[in-house]
């Protein structure tokens, strides 16, 4: 059902017209013509209830005898047909903050998220009439389509996650496609939605211990690997300058051996204790 635009009669134009019907009644009973009376009084009636007031940012449906007939936006104060019956529907931006939802991420792993949904009716017919309750299936709609977005990616980076995209990296990616599912889904409510975000983020509580282990030993694998590198860079840069002095003279055993002290120095994590070696003795 698309939504039908119409333009009703000014209310301040409705109503001075029934304050002049009720003049000219008033002057035809004064007249003598008091059969007149009952009669405007019934069109008294039957006019008053076609005013209503539309408030900003506000929508007026409106529907005769079970046929939608269309739909006022702008506000002010209006004069419709009298049996007209008018139902009024927010316009208005909404937040919808989320339950925190527990799923399964691409890998299997539970994770616990939730987002924030801004959003706000734009076709009231379809708000309406093409769904029984527009705020519930808002609300449904996101959780469904944040599940479906959860279970579409891996929570972080490993070496069994193929995807270069992931929840904990995506950011404002993963915020997009997170609004364009929702767009797809709640077009049918007619509901536009202004803004999708990831608020909260984490593995559920019984894996987190295990999970937080993993990524702290990730972390100090490739910050030793990084040490290892610049050791070795060092050790060869230092063999090189010894022998490009002609400092020492090192046969290949004693190289094996200054090689093997300079990457223990190099890439241990606590700090050196320098020996003295003095030597031999002879009186």
């Amino acid at each position: 059902m698309k939504e039908k635009l119409i333009q009703p009669v000014s209310g301040y134009a409705a109503l001075g017209g029934l304050l002049v019907l009720g003049l000219v009644a008033l002057a035809l009973a004064l007249g003598g013509a008091g059969m007149l009376t009952p009669v405007v009084a019934l069109i008294f009636m039957l006019v008053l209830p076609g005013f209503f007031v539309v408030n900003p940012n506000e929508a007026k449906i409106l529907v005769l005898f079970g046929n939608y007939a269309g739909t006022v936006k702008q506000d002010g104060f209006w004069w419709s047909n009298p049996f007209y019956s008018k139902s009024s529907i927010s316009l208005k931006a909404r937040n919808l903050e989320g339950d925190k939802i527990k799923v399964n991420d691409l890998l299997g792993n539970p994770i616990v998220i939730g987002a924030v949904v801004v959003w706000q009716v734009e076709e009231t017919a379809k708000a309406k009439f093409e769904v029984d309750n527009y705020m519930q299936y808002v609300k449904l709609q996101s959780d469904a389509a944040l599940r479906h977005l959860a279970g579409a990616y891996a929570y972080d980076h490993f070496e069994d996650a193929q995807q270069e995209i992931t929840l904990r990296s995506g950011g404002d990616l993963i915020n997009e496609k997170l609004e364009a599912e929702l767009h797809e889904r709640l077009a049918r409510a007619g509901v536009n939605v202004l803004e999708a975000r990831i608020t909260h983020l984490a593995y559920a509580e019984e894996i987190a211990h295990a999970m937080l282990q993993r990524q702290q030993a990730t972390a100090m694998v490739a910050a030793r690997t990084k040490i290892v590198e610049g050791a070795v860079g060092m050790v060869d840069l230092a063999l090189k300058k010894l022998a490009e002095g002609d400092i020492v003279q090192l046969d290949e055993e004693r190289k094996a051996a200054m090689v093997s002290n300079l990457l223990v120095v190099l890439c241990s994590d606590k700090a050196a204790s320098p020996v003295v070696n003095a030597g031999t003795l002879h009186h």
